[in-house]
């Protein structure tokens, strides 16, 4: 509706104030609200009702309107009741911003103004939006006419002709429609959910646009429990009020919706509708992370079994419960691998080991698997700030040429770390430690200290997101990050700075050399060809090596000791 509307409509008691010129502006919604700064809850075209208990004096009114305009408000009603007539700083400070002031005559309620204003916005929207949004909300549900977020995006590329899907914020594809041509690449995804993460981050309002070469994504994020009405009433938003969480509670574990389209451009009636479908894929989110709960129950038994030291035919009990939950149909008892993830923030209170468990069921989730049920066969607890994964494998640990198969430290930090960095970028970091696979109770325990003394090996690592596997507890790798700073900084300066001075001087690329050197072993031939030289350059930059540092390659000891200068430097 527009606010010529409102004005026209005796029964509101509105007098304009200012902004005549911007009387064809449409209201979307409602809010009420005497804080400082209302931003947070705001969603943009709202007409704004106050009763200006924000104000102490004339210099709060500037940040107040400013807020208001940067938060997108069609217009602001001030209330008569108790300050009788409206401040002057505050008429100057719409009029400077162009923001729509009224005032709300002491005989009407701003129930009244609401109850109008959510009659005629839902009237005005039941054609159109309401059809599709209702066909929408009938697929979702259970049962055979159930489809999942798949058919609602099948239905928005048929009905409205976008191509949409939804992302984890690890970039992993969730969902998207069947007709709708070849998916999303994976590193499109991977850098659509790095720039949602980075914008919700900043406090950046959505949608969030996005270049991608020629192609413009608009990301619209899902939030947990279907929040964010636009038509708030006064009790659903006291609700809200009371119901919002640091962002950082939820950043790491909400899905979004990427459409391929410019949402600048869309009318306001198209912003409801996808906001809308948001809505209703949250529902579906709601829906899979109640499945969840039966499987961190059983997670948190076996972690409180293990750490408590209860005998392993105990645990093994457990385990046979676990197993046909986790992986059904599975005729012998499985393999198991132990995760363990910790998120840290540089200067919160927050509880930590509930937004790990959330990330650690998102990322631990094939991502190469599509949907939200595939692969989602893992059971995470949380213990203080740690969260644990217990991964269950259906066939042997290791396949007949040796390798090994279930959850992979390298694989899961590629898979995350680009759009995970971005949602922890300016203060927080998550660090992952992987295990080996066992096949017992006995083992679980063992595996469990080894997922840890992995994540603390990560966390000794620079980055914001870092992991390390069971394979590392077996080499120099594990020693080198626990070396003291001072220690690692004498060690290798004293072998290694010499050398720098001299490239700088004269350009003599003996770093790279000595790299390449004690990569192929001592050998010559090998080294001389990697680097393109001749053998007997080789041997000189070799023989000023080893007089500017007083060292013999050809000893072991020597080379032992500049191959881990160069891996500590």
């Amino acid at each position: 509706m527009r606010l010529r509307a409102l004005l026209d409509t005796d029964a509101l008691g509105l007098r304009l104030l200012g902004g005549e010129d911007e009387l064809d502006r449409s209201v979307r919604g409602v809010m009420t609200t005497d804080l400082r700064d209302p931003s947070r809850y705001l969603s943009g075209g709202e007409l704004v009702l106050t009763g200006l208990a924000w104000r102490r004096d004339a210099a709060d009114s500037e940040p107040f309107v400013r807020l208001l305009v940067q938060a997108g408000v069609t217009a602001l009603a001030a209330g008569e009741a108790e300050l009788g007539d409206i401040p002057e700083d505050l008429a100057a400070a719409c009029a400077r911003h162009r923001l729509p002031l009224f005032a709300v005559h002491e005989s009407v309620a701003f129930a009244t103004i609401t109850e109008h204003v959510v009659r005629q916005v839902s009237g005005e929207r039941a054609g159109d939006l309401a059809a599709v949004v209702d066909r929408h909300r009938r697929m979702m549900t259970s049962g055979p006419a159930g489809g999942g977020p798949d058919v609602v995006l099948d239905l928005l590329g048929s009905d409205l002709d976008l191509r949409a899907w939804v992302l984890s914020p690890t970039g992993r594809l969730v969902a998207g429609p069947k007709a709708a041509g070849p998916g999303l690449p994976a590193e499109v995804c991977a850098q659509l959910a790095a720039e949602h993460l980075a914008a919700v981050r900043t406090a950046r309002r959505g949608p969030h646009r996005v270049n991608v070469g020629p192609v413009t994504y608009s990301l619209f994020p899902i939030r947990g429990g279907g929040r964010a009405p636009q038509v708030a009433q006064p009790s659903q938003i006291a609700r809200e009020v009371r119901d919002v969480r640091d962002v950082r509670e939820s950043v790491l574990s909400d899905w979004l919706l990427a459409v391929e389209a410019d949402a600048g451009e869309w009318a306001d009636e198209r912003l409801d509708l996808l906001h809308g479908v948001t809505q209703l894929i949250a529902v579906e989110r709601e829906r899979r992370d109640g499945a969840r709960t039966v499987r961190r129950r059983l997670a948190q038994e076996v972690l409180e079994l293990v750490q408590t030291g209860a005998a392993p035919a105990e645990i093994a009990a457990r385990l046979r419960v676990a197993a046909p939950v986790l992986l059904p149909g599975l005729g012998a008892a499985p393999h198991w691998q132990v995760v363990v993830a910790r998120v840290e923030w540089a200067d919160s209170s927050l509880e930590a080991g509930p937004v790990a468990q959330s990330l650690l069921e998102e990322i631990l989730v094939d991502p190469l698997a599509g949907g939200s049920e595939p692969s989602d066969r893992i059971a995470v607890a949380h213990t203080g700030d740690e969260a644990v994964a217990l991964v269950p494998l259906p066939a042997v640990a290791n396949e007949p040429d040796g390798s090994e198969t279930g959850v992979l430290a390298d694989a899961l930090l590629a898979a995350v770390r680009e759009p995970l960095s971005a949602g922890l970028d300016g203060d927080g970091r998550l660090t992952l430690g992987v295990s080996a696979a066992v096949h017992s109770a006995e083992g679980l325990r063992g595996a469990l200290e080894e997922a840890r003394h992995a994540r603390r090996v990560a966390a000794a690592r620079p980055g914001r997101v870092c992991a390390a596997g069971h394979q590392e507890l077996a080499s120099h790798v594990l020693l080198l990050p626990f070396v003291p700073d001072d220690v690692r900084r004498a060690f290798t300066a004293r072998l290694l700075d010499p050398l720098r001075d001299y490239d700088r001087r004269h350009r003599a690329e003996l770093i790279p050399t000595l790299e390449a050197f004690l990569d192929c072993d001592g050998s010559w031939t090998r080294c001389a060809s990697r680097l393109h030289l001749h053998v007997n350059t080789l041997r000189y930059r070799v023989g000023r090596i080893e007089q500017l540092t007083g060292r013999d390659l050809s000893r072991l000891e020597d080379k032992l000791d500049f191959f881990l200068a160069l891996r500590m430097s």
